[in-house]
């Protein structure tokens, strides 16, 4: 692999200092994470599942209307939908009505629950949890909840603010270009490389995977 800052003097030229300065967020600390209650992280959870396949807009138009169908997303409250609580949800027009990603809001608030009992709370084992090891997280989220896998757990992930790359089509033109991997996949022998290149970047310039992804899809063009 070339060294990063070659990478980045290509989003530069994309983009200018100041365009790529512009795009570069940090995420939030161990603290800040910790602090997030219970309810946002369900709340984000379930923003990121009906969004995936979904026009963003729409899901942001109808999101007042998603808190007060789902209890403002308690997961103590969520996690006891019966079978009618999901029949009323999927006639409520103030929320995109889709049968399979209400009952994976229940399930995920079952998540919720179980990981905040085991580790103080969910902002706690996300504060926890090493960004050098997104891929390990993917793989929980795949097992233990519902319908986060692939992309839609690592936009869950960034937009909550932890520290995630993601693995968008243009970052993914950028590891084939890097020679991290030969060909789009989100295969486990993949994502293991995609980790291992975002932790050798990390270690080189000392930025966040958060900030090394979105390098890289600036570098794209």
């Amino acid at each position: 692999m070339r060294p990063f800052s070659e990478i980045e003097a290509m989003a530069i030229a994309h983009h200018g200092s100041r365009g790529v300065a512009d795009k570069l967020t940090r995420p939030k600390t161990p603290e800040e994470l910790r602090a997030i209650p219970d309810d946002r992280w369900l709340s984000g959870m379930t923003q990121a599942v009906f969004s995936a396949g979904f026009v963003w807009k729409v899901i942001q138009a109808k999101w007042d209307g998603f808190e007060a169908a789902f209890d403002g997303f308690d997961p103590g409250r969520v996690a006891l939908y019966s079978d009618d609580d999901i029949a009323r949800l999927v006639s409520d027009a103030r929320i995109v009505r889709n049968g399979q990603k209400i009952t994976a809001t229940v399930k995920n608030a079952q998540f919720v629950q179980e990981i905040a009992s085991e580790h103080g709370g969910f902002g706690a084992f996300l504060a926890a949890w090493s960004p050098a090891e997104q891929t390990g997280l993917l793989d929980l989220f795949a097992k233990r909840a519902s319908r986060l896998g692939g992309s839609t757990g690592q936009y869950f992930l960034r937009f909550s603010g932890w520290d995630a790359f993601i693995a968008s089509g243009d970052v993914v033109k950028a590891l084939v270009r890097e020679g991290v991997i030969d060909k789009p996949s989100n295969s486990k022998g993949a994502m293991t490389k995609i980790q291992a290149a975002f932790n050798h970047w990390t270690g080189e310039t000392g930025r966040t995977q958060s900030e090394i992804s979105r390098l890289l899809a600036l570098s794209v063009g």
